[in-house]
């Protein structure tokens, strides 16, 4: 049975009383259209697109989390193209069977997180930078494993973050955060520099965090069913160039022009979203002539009235 993408987007699982048929052709569409495979097809993807602007001698490294460390992305990664995911700590890996042996997949297996409490093996430190300053990072490395059940015959690399320490206030007590275990296709690159790549990871949180909750991305009450999947390409179109604006007339620091910040955030080395806004507003209202055309007629007046509405 042939499978549409119109088809597949409003699938719904078959109740108790359906026909094999119907079951069959949800479990297909659900293999051909998920995430794991939108996420292959956007990776090869920007692979020509890297190819074609003349950058086909760089490798493309993509940080995921752990709902892409797949059989499915790790078996279509592309050539030029490397991996460094987020795995479970209860992944069995194995290393590859000794010289001489029929099997290709030795017979002992150990896991993430055997591989953090495991005292024979050191840690090692590094300094990153993340949360405003470089710190000290401990981890773990261990090359040339190999994972059955995701991964395949493709070698990987392990990586094991230990728990970061941290205080809620500098009087209180030492905290941890759960350990990271990494698994990567990157065989040559530094450590340092593919922790750096998944530390440098959580701006697309942040990204995400100002995308929905400051621009309402996804929350827009549309009548026309052609609007749905066009209203959030438009909202994060005019994100990004609210984001370019800024740094192309104020630079990456948060300097003089925007509003002071509170007591609690003084130590802001960069502007939020809602500190863009509030400067747009703000030269809206200041030079009316740069948006004589749109027939906007910007006030403090009118923008308090839609904030509040």
């Amino acid at each position: 049975m042939p499978i549409r993408f119109e088809e597949a987007s409003r699938v719904k699982r078959p109740g108790r009383k359906a026909s094999p048929e119907e079951w069959k052709w949800f479990r297909a569409a659900v293999r051909r259209y998920n995430l794991s495979q939108k996420f292959v097809t956007m990776m090869k993807d920007l692979r020509l697109v890297f190819d074609a602007s003349g950058a086909s001698l760089k490798i493309l490294v993509m940080a995921v989390d752990g709902s892409f460390c797949n059989r499915t992305v790790f078996a279509a990664v592309p050539k030029g193209v490397e991996i460094v995911a987020r795995a479970r700590k209860d992944a069995v890996l194995c290393f590859r069977a000794s010289a001489g042996s029929r099997r290709f997949y030795g017979t002992t297996k150990f896991t993430p997180e055997q591989v953090r409490q495991d005292d024979s093996i050191p840690w090692k430190i590094s300094k990153l930078f993340y949360g405003g300053k470089r710190r000290r990072v401990r981890y773990k490395e261990v090359s040339q494993v190999y994972w059955q059940g995701g991964g395949r015959r493709r070698t990987l690399r392990l990586l094991v973050v230990a728990p970061t320490p941290y205080r809620k206030r500098k009087s209180g007590r030492l905290y941890y955060r759960q350990p990271a275990y990494l698994l990567t296709t990157d065989l040559k690159a530094r450590p340092h520099t593919l922790l750096q790549i998944y530390f440098d990871r959580w701006q697309i949180e942040v990204n995400h965090r100002e995308e929905k909750d400051t621009l309402g991305v996804g929350q827009a009450q549309l009548w026309n069913v052609d609007s749905v999947p066009k209203q959030p390409v438009l909202a994060v179109a005019a994100y990004s160039a609210l984001l370019l604006a800024s740094l192309q007339a104020f630079g990456a620091e948060r300097g003089e022009a925007y509003a002071p910040l509170p007591k609690w955030r003084r130590s802001a080395k960069r502007p939020s979203c809602l500190d863009l806004i509030a400067l747009l507003r703000k030269e809206m209202i200041e030079h009316p002539e740069q948006t004589a055309d749109l027939d906007l007629q910007p006030s403090f007046d009118r923008f308090t009235k839609a904030a509040a509405a």
